[in-house]
């Protein structure tokens, strides 16, 4: 009996972070059954498991990376399917749940407030109830009211009918808002990279998608008088405006005179599509170039902008820009020999840099690895693997369009990435660490020479 209940104890998942690990793969897989029903295909027959599987985590990690063409591929009960999937890891599949209770019930159990704080990123539980009926409110309003501005504009610019204009609209919004990058035309948003409007909707709508609800309330609550928000939204919205306006500048400089790209563009439309590509690699992956010509510069700038991604409780990936900001005042404050790392004229705990470090540091091990591991399984360059990794654990979808050349055994590695990706790796070592051990003792000190 002692046997019993110990294996049971040790199969019983104990930790929030394991219950967002789970959920995440049973929705890839329960996503990737209903994709293979013949019905989701837009030809005779029915999807294969891989690419069934592979699409599936794509959307639910929010990521769009694509083996097939989505709007091509599938037919519109399959594109259905994606967009709900993308819907519902973009929410979060335990906030949902937790919305869910509090509709039925009016209220959480301590359980369930601590699922949807590990994943919602709230660090009140008092807050919890707030933070998921406002992430809820918060959805709904952006999508909507995205889907009726892209509607209008399919509609009225674009010649398409009042009912595919309505429809191109809503999956846009819902994948853009997400930070997916879904699109149901086959070249993203190319063949859209002359119309202003589409392109800075979508901008806008993603750059919101990765601030993250905690930060648009505080942005919302003190519009005008920055001083007042949190550290984490003067961090996030500090950081986030910088990445844009560096990435927009480099892009325009680089790509400027490049034939296959800007170059072959009017001055207005260089310059907005240089900021369209800069937003991208934040973790949305539409794309208003081809990013297999950009030069080889644009193509390190967009690894780098992928892999820190968004902010953190948003539904962006990448290691996070409050994890970049924060690195960047460690290594200024030990430059200057300062005992304290200060931001905004607050001291950052050690634990936090601690943290931070981890995150990058983990994240830099796994693409290298990850990489390492699509060059022994594919017949690839390695600047194009390299690429398609950092994309995959970012949750960002760009491409060089080498996704579908993947070998199966490579893409079940990129599948692994994006769920990595998506859950964040601090939850995912959370999650298979079963309990926490607090030491009686502490060892001596001796400092290593540094450097």
């Amino acid at each position: 009996m002692g046997t019993q209940n110990r294996r049971r104890s040790f199969l019983a998942l104990r930790h929030p972070a394991q219950y967002i690990v789970v959920a995440f793969v049973a929705a890839s897989l329960v996503g990737a059954g209903l994709l293979m029903i013949p019905a989701a295909a837009a030809t005779p027959g029915s999807t294969s498991a891989l690419t069934a599987l592979f699409t599936a985590s794509s959307a639910v990690c929010v990521t769009g990376l694509v083996v097939v063409d989505t709007g091509g591929h599938w037919s519109a009960f399959g594109e259905w399917i994606i967009l709900a999937l993308i819907q519902l890891g973009g929410f979060g599949i335990m906030t949902l749940s937790s919305l869910v209770v509090l509709v039925l019930s009016r209220r959480l159990g301590l359980r369930q407030r601590l699922i949807a704080a590990a994943e919602t990123g709230s660090m009140n539980l008092g807050d919890i109830r707030r933070v998921v009926l406002g992430v809820a409110l918060l959805s709904v309003v952006v999508e909507a009211a995205v889907a009726a501005a892209l509607w209008l504009r399919f509609w009225i610019s674009h010649d398409e009918t009042l009912g595919r204009a309505a429809y191109l609209g809503a999956f846009h919004a819902v994948s853009a808002f997400n930070n997916a990058g879904f699109s149901v035309f086959s070249d993203s948003m190319v063949g859209l990279n002359r119309d202003p409007v589409v392109l800075l909707l979508l901008s806008a709508t993603v750059i919101l998608g990765g601030l993250g609800f905690l930060v648009l309330v505080q942005v919302a609550r003190h519009p005008r008088t920055p001083r007042r928000w949190n550290l984490h939204a003067k961090i996030t919205v500090a950081t986030t405006g910088f990445l844009i306006v560096a990435g927009w500048a480099l892009l325009t400089w680089f790509e400027w005179t490049n034939p296959r790209t800007l170059g072959a563009m009017s001055a207005p439309d260089s310059v907005l599509n240089a900021l369209f590509q800069s937003v991208m690699p934040r973790t949305a992956g539409f794309n208003s170039v081809d990013v297999a010509a950009m030069r080889e510069p644009s193509r390190m700038l967009t690894e780098i902008l992928m892999f820190i991604g968004g902010g953190s409780a948003s539904t962006a990936g990448g290691i996070k820009v409050t994890t970049f900001a924060l690195l960047g005042w460690v290594l200024w404050a030990e430059l200057r020999g300062n005992p304290d790392v200060v931001a905004f004229e607050r001291r950052i705990p050690a634990a936090a840099q601690r943290q931070a470090v981890t995150v990058a540091l983990t994240a830099v091990g796994t693409v290298v690895v990850a990489t390492m591991m699509l060059l022994a399984t594919s017949r690839l360059a390695r600047e194009d693997l390299q690429f398609e990794a950092i994309s995959a654990l970012g949750t960002v979808g760009l491409s060089t369009g080498v996704t579908s050349q993947l070998s199966s055994s490579s893409q079940l590695i990129v599948i692994a990435l994006m769920i990595l990706g998506r859950v964040g790796p601090p939850t995912l070592f959370a999650a298979l660490v079963l309990q926490d051990r607090d030491r009686q003792y502490r060892h001596a000190e001796e400092r290593p020479i540094i450097g």
